[in-house]
Order: structure tokens, then C-alpha cells, then sequence
């Protein structure tokens, strides 16, 4: 379904800036965007994606990942179609870079769908790049908070988008996991065709609005040097300790071929990042201790085997020691 976009400037030659990502993206009658989901019709700039969804399903919320988050909760997980970068590793690729069939979801439906679902902790737009599909999370967010503002809304995103649109969305959203693909703009932009700047002000931006969560794929032989993930964990310090970092484990697919990222080399990166750090953790690599621990006392907070998690916190204080812990209930 098509909708008008929300953020651009119009140019006297009928020509359109976008403003919604840093692309910025210049997009003249019929013709398209980056994203491949913008462009103009009859001199209005509309988005072709508006409440098309391509994929749905209730996931365990630590499968975003979010490991500080409504723990051992589900969530109602959609997507859509059509992304503002091209990572030669997408992992959901025939999402991302094509366009496949989908099916028209109003909000008044998807509310349906968040209150049916069982143990749930509310909505993530996951899957594609959910900003790419701006003008409908904003409007569902916005109305989703409106029916109840205790359902949570998750945006799970390479946070390549302005500042304008991120901070009108903010207000309605409660958690965020952001890809920091790497460190290096030569990395973004041979490997993700983007930049890494604007990353990093997203990240610093949702910080001071949201629960946030950082993401970082290590790809072998592209971005998995312990001198690139040590800069990732400062940078983040510098922003706040309490940061949970996932560094992910690669495996070949799509345009990249490159072989699967060695575990051993995974764990000496997140050692490195916990000197830094106070909560690193594993992804895609199975018998990782991945459990919540006290920092100051040891205790196991939160226990985690693959997508089955206990929790025993009954706030986000440490019921042995008293210390405060970056998780929210």
C-alpha cells in the first residue's frame, strides 16, 4: 500500500530529497530511492510498503537479541520488505534486497494480533530494516501506545537513520537492538554500502531515550580484528558501561563467501570487550555461557540455555548484594 512520506524537501525542478535516512536520497517521477521503497507518483513522494508485511511470528524476545529486556518474555515479531543498506552477509537477504510477496496488515489488526499472542511482551518490527518502513511503525507505534501503553515496542535496526524521524519516533518506543557493523567507514561502506558516523549518533541519541542493546557480526577476515571490536566496546563505554554487546558469530551467506567466523577468535573478542564492558555476550555459537551475572558479586541473575531463560531477579536489583543491574523486568 502506498503513503506519503513523512520526512523530504521538495526542489523546484519536481525533484524530491528524502530525509528519512542519511542517504538523503535524490528521487525524481518513478523513480526509486536506495531503499527501493521510495519514490514519486504524480509529483506526491509516497513509500510503496505502508502495512505490507512478508513475515510474522511470535519469538522468544532473546532472539532479537535482547538479553536486558523483559527477559524470558515472548514477542510478536513482523516485518516488511526493503532496506537502506546493502550488507553483502544478509541474513535476510530475500527480505532485504528483493522484494517478495506480502500482505496488507492494519493496525488495528496488529493490536489484535499483539493482545492474542501468548506471554507476550509487545511488538518488534524486526526482520528487514524496520526504518525503512518509517511512515507505518510510526503511525502503529503512536496508536499502539494509545491502546495501552504498557504493550513494548521493540525496533530492531541498523540505526542508519536522521535525526528528525528517530527522535519524533522515540517517544513510543521502549527498547532497541542497533547493528554496529563495524568500525571503520571503509568497512560500511565496501561491505554495508553505508556510513558509520551516523550509526554511532543513533546510538547515542536512543541511549538517552530507550533500553538499548548493541549487535556486532564478526565477519573473518572484514571487521573481527580485536583492534576493531576493542573500539567498538570504548566507544560504547564512553557512551555507558551497561551497554549489553552481542558479538555474533558469521556464516556464510548471501554475496559473502568468506569462511565462518572461529569461535576460539570470537571468545578472545569478547574477553577484550569485557575490559570495557560490563555485559558481553556470544551469538550463534551453541554451549557459550550466556548467562546474566552480578558484576559486583558473581550471583547468576539470569540463567539462559539457547532460547530457554530463567530469571532469578525479582527486580533489577541483585537480591544477594544490592547492586543495580542494567535489566528491565
Amino acid at each position: 500500500m502506498d503513503a506519503k512520506v513523512m520526512y523530504y524537501e521538495r526542489l523546484e525542478d519536481d525533484k524530491v530529497i528524502c530525509r528519512v535516512c542519511p542517504h538523503n536520497c535524490l528521487i525524481s517521477e518513478d523513480k526509486f530511492g536506495i531503499c527501493r521503497l521510495r519514490t514519486v507518483k504524480n509529483n506526491i513522494p509516497i513509500a510503496i510498503n505502508y502495512g505490507e508485511v512478508t513475515s510474522i511470528g511470535v519469538d522468544p524476545i532473546e532472539k532479537k537479541p535482547l538479553y536486558h529486556f523483559k527477559p524470558s518474555k515472548n514477542i510478536l515479531s513482523i516485518g516488511s520488505f526493503g532496506c537502506n543498506m546493502t550488507c553483502s552477509f544478509c541474513q535476510n537477504y530475500e527480505i532485504s534486497q528483493y522484494r517478495p510477496e506480502s500482505q496488507y496488515l492494519s493496525i488495528d489488526k496488529l493490536i489484535e494480533l499483539i493482545s492474542k499472542a501468548p506471554n507476550n511482551a509487545g511488538i518488534a518490527f524486526t526482520y528487514n530494516e524496520p526504518f525503512m518502513w518509517y511512515e507505518y511503525i510510526y503511525e502503529a507505534s503512536k496508536k499502539i501506545k494509545e491502546y495501552n501503553k504498557d504493550i513494548n515496542v521493540v525496533i530492531v535496526t541498523n540505526g542508519y537513520i536522521n535525526e528528525e524521524p528517530l527522535l519524533d519516533l522515540l517517544p513510543y518506543v521502549d527498547a532497541m537492538n542497533i547493528d554496529l557493523k563495524g568500525y571503520t567507514n571503509k568497512y560500511y561502506k565496501s561491505i554495508c554500502g553505508a556510513k558509520l558516523e551516523p550509526v554511532l549518533e543513533t546510538i547515542k541519541r536512543c541511549y538517552e531515550k530507550c533500553h538499548i542493546e548493541i549487535t556486532t557480526l564478526l565477519v573473518s577476515d572484514e571487521n573481527g580484528s580485536i583492534e576493531e571490536v576493542r573500539e567498538i566496546a570504548k566507544f560504547l563505554a564512553s557512551v555507558d558501561k551497561n551497554i549489553p554487546l552481542h558479538l555474533s558469530r558469521y556464516f556464510p551467506r548471501f554475496k559473502m563467501q568468506n569462511d565462518a567466523t572461529e569461535v576460539k577468535k570470537i571468545e578472545k573478542d569478547a574477553d577484550e570487550a569485557k575490559k570495557y564492558l560490563k555485559y558481553v555476550y556470544i551469538g550463534n555459537v551453541q554451549g557459550i555461557d550466556n548467562n546474566t551475572y552480578c558484576r559486583k558479586c558473581g550471583n547468576l541473575l539470569i540463567e539462559r540455555n539457547g532460547y530457554t531463560t530463567k530469571v532469578y531477579m525479582k527486580s533489577n536489583i541483585c537480591n544477594k548484594c544490592g547492586n543495580t543491574i542494567n535489566i528491565t523486568l
